[in-house]
């Protein structure tokens, strides 16, 4: 994906919040192996229903959406995301399913970050909002979920 697919403003509203090193990209192969966290934004075409055993069903209409993970194991940020990225996977994380259904997808790399820290960042702008509470992040306590919608419109740009 390029950024000229993607809606006017949001790559740079992304790269405000992630600062000066954060790595941006959709070739996973060039991200750093180290520990840290991610954002996934993505774009889906059609309404894509989810039914996850620990969230209540929902269908995501088509639109843009980010997804913050964190990557703390062997391979890192890197292994991480080429795992997302990698079609027929069998799903293991909730983003898995979207991940399969999304016509485009660009990952921005932070090392040592932590994906709380982004869903705050991005929660604090209007154009971002969590409308699956607990998606993708069931455990934290902090955040309502990891999966924010990108709200498009005049208003935004």
């Amino acid at each position: 994906m390029t950024a000229a697919g993607l809606p006017p403003g949001v790559l740079d509203e992304l790269r405000r919040v992630a600062g000066d090193g954060a790595h941006c990209t959709a070739d996973a192969a060039s991200l750093p192996a180290a520990p840290g966290a991610y954002l996934l934004l993505m774009t889906i075409a059609h309404p894509l229903s989810l039914r996850i055993r620990t969230l209540a069903p929902v269908v995501l209409p088509p639109g843009w959406y980010v997804y913050a993970g964190n990557a703390r194991g062997r391979g890192g940020i890197r292994a991480r995301v080429m795992r997302h990225l990698r079609p027929g996977k069998s799903p293991h994380w909730h983003v898995d399913r979207l991940t399969e259904a999304a016509e485009a997808i660009l990952a921005i790399a932070f090392a040592g970050g932590h994906e709380y820290a982004l869903v705050q960042a991005l929660l604090a702008r209007p154009r971002f909002q969590a409308d699956v509470p607990g998606f993708g992040g069931t455990d934290c306590r902090v955040c309502p979920a990891h999966l924010l919608t990108v709200r498009l419109g005049p208003e935004f740009s």
